[in-house]
């Protein structure tokens, strides 16, 4: 793996990072994802995404006439990078942003590109995508919700789950079945639904949090333009995977914070004493902090391994499934961890909330049992059964 930067790259660095000290102050730093969006969270982070976009920061990687900069596969990592190190907020449409508007340039028609990505760029319209349903989760291609077509619109009918920001989102990128008697993944289309049309709603879901970040969603009778149409009409699996693989490549860059995390940690455990001995002298303590120190590293490794490749021409390969198993298990170890080394204390504040969130990671984004299958058989070269 080479990463040495190309003088332009280190540019780029130079020039994001001067812009941040400059426009990153009190009002946005560390600001985060609030499940209980209210009116002021909204408005801050718009303002926020606002001054990303017109600086050419909301969305580095889209073509440059619709506000990006048509950046490469290393100045998006530098990106991720340096809004890390400064602690900025992310931008207020990570999904619409990262998953689905690749979609829409690859598949969409030009009016859609014009009208819909301004203002998703800006955070004037916020995205989500209804994807999963109760019985179509890991098995995407069992999906039921149905689009029948009723001269210039598709009346939806049907159920989606899971979906994050749906609860405040103005659009949704739909997956629908137009022709039931087509094969499993054949006969799927991609809708772009205006989430205030009349017959869509949406239920909150309480996680064991106590945080409504989830929602599912009903469509019953709704009426959706044909021109809203993503792609060709039963050829939605292709748009779905355009969607999946730019989620799936958002791995590469999960280390950042839990490598951070780790630092707290550690931090935590070195301050912390017993029986006048800091609690860093116990060689079980140090065991443990160390393999989760390594296995940080380790994320990281595989991170840069993804990224090389890409660089350097090979295909995407299965180093997401990998990352994605590592970092999900990882989480759920820290917070065991925080359990050991603070006692009653970690069920308080972020340890605590972490303790119990993180039992979601190994479902979220792919669930571990399908990540190891991926594993099996494109790595190891198992057989299907």
């Amino acid at each position: 793996m080479d990463f040495t930067e190309p003088a332009s790259v280190q540019a780029f660095r130079c020039e994001l990072r001067t812009w941040l000290e400059t426009h990153l102050d009190d009002r946005f730093r560390g600001l985060g994802y609030e499940p209980e969006a209210g009116e002021q969270w909204l408005s801050r982070m718009r303002e926020w995404n606002a001054l990303l976009a017109d600086a050419g920061y909301a969305a580095i990687a889209w073509p440059v006439e619709y506000g990006g900069r048509g950046a490469g596969l290393i100045e998006q990592v530098v990106w991720a990078e340096e809004m890390h190190r400064a602690g900025a907020p992310p931008t207020l449409n990570p999904i619409g942003i990262a998953n689905i508007a690749p979609s829409i340039l690859e598949w969409g028609t030009e009016d859609q590109k014009r009208t819909l990505l301004p203002r998703m760029l800006r955070g004037d319209d916020i995205w989500c995508q209804g994807f999963s349903e109760p019985e179509a989760g890991s098995d995407l291609a069992s999906l039921t919700t149905t689009a029948r077509r009723d001269g210039d619109v598709y009346v939806v009918n049907g159920q989606k789950v899971w979906t994050t920001f749906g609860h405040v989102a103005n659009w949704c990128e739909l997956l629908v079945r137009t022709d039931p008697d087509a094969p499993r993944h054949r006969g799927i289309s991609c809708l772009l639904v205006d989430m205030t049309t009349p017959g869509i709603e949406v239920r909150p879901l309480v996680t064991i949090t106590g945080e409504r970040e989830f929602n599912e969603i009903l469509f019953i009778d709704v009426r959706v333009p044909v021109g809203n149409l993503l792609g060709p009409e039963n050829e939605g699996w292709r748009v779905a995977m355009t969607t999946l693989a730019h989620e799936r490549a958002g791995v590469a860059n999960l280390h950042l914070g839990v490598r951070a995390k780790i630092g707290r940690l550690i931090g935590t455990a070195r301050d912390l004493q017993v029986d006048g001995r800091p609690l860093t002298s116990d060689p079980g303590v140090r065991r443990r902090l160390a393999r989760a120190y390594l296995e940080g590293e380790y994320l990281k490794l595989l991170a840069e391994r993804a990224v090389s490749g890409a660089l350097h021409g090979r295909a995407a390969g299965p180093e997401s499934s990998v990352a994605k198993l590592v970092w999900s298990e990882l989480e759920q170890d820290l917070g065991l961890i925080a359990a050991e080394l603070l006692g009653p204390d970690a069920n308080a504040g972020e340890w605590g909330r972490d303790r119990v969130y993180t039992r979601a990671l190994t479902i979220a984004g792919g669930t571990t049992q399908v990540n190891k299958n991926v594993i099996a058989q494109r790595i190891l070269g198992l057989p299907r059964s």
